[in-house]
C-alpha cells in the first residue's frame, strides 16, 4: 500500500520536477550509518567513483543540483551493492532534501545523499 502511493506521488510530481532546470556536480557527499555500532561516515565521491561503507559498496552515478545553485538540493543516482549478491540492494535516484522518498531499505545501514559538490 505504501510503495503504490510512494509511486503515484513520484508519478504526479515528476512533470513538475522533470521542468527544473538543472546543473550537473562533480560529485556528491553522501552520509552513510551503521545502525548497529552507530558509526557515521561521510563519502564524498566524484560522479563514477564508488567507495566501500562495511560490506557495501556506493556507487555515485551523478548528481545534480538547481541550476545556478548547488546549495539548494542534491539529486544524485546512486547504486549500492553487498558482497557476494549479484543485483545491487539499492539503485536510484536520491534526493537531498526528502531523503525517505527513495531510501535504501537495509537492515545494517542507511545511505543517503547530503550535496553536491561542484570543484
Amino acid at each position: 500500500m505504501i510503495r503504490a502511493a510512494l509511486a503515484l506521488t513520484l508519478a504526479l510530481s515528476g512533470a513538475a520536477v522533470a521542468q527544473e532546470a538543472v546543473d550537473l556536480g562533480t560529485g556528491a557527499v553522501l552520509r552513510g550509518l551503521d545502525k548497529v555500532s552507530g558509526d557515521v561516515a561521510d563519502l564524498r565521491l566524484k560522479n563514477g567513483e564508488s567507495a566501500a561503507l562495511g560490506r557495501l559498496t556506493v556507487r555515485l552515478g551523478e548528481c545534480r543540483y538547481p541550476e545556478g545553485d548547488p546549495a539548494a538540493d542534491a539529486f544524485a543516482f546512486v547504486s549500492i551493492s553487498e558482497e557476494g549478491r549479484d543485483q545491487p540492494v539499492f539503485q536510484g535516484w536520491m534526493i537531498g532534501s526528502s531523503p525517505a522518498l527513495n531510501a535504501m531499505e537495509y537492515p545494517r545501514y542507511d545511505v543517503w545523499v547530503l550535496r553536491c559538490t561542484t570543484e
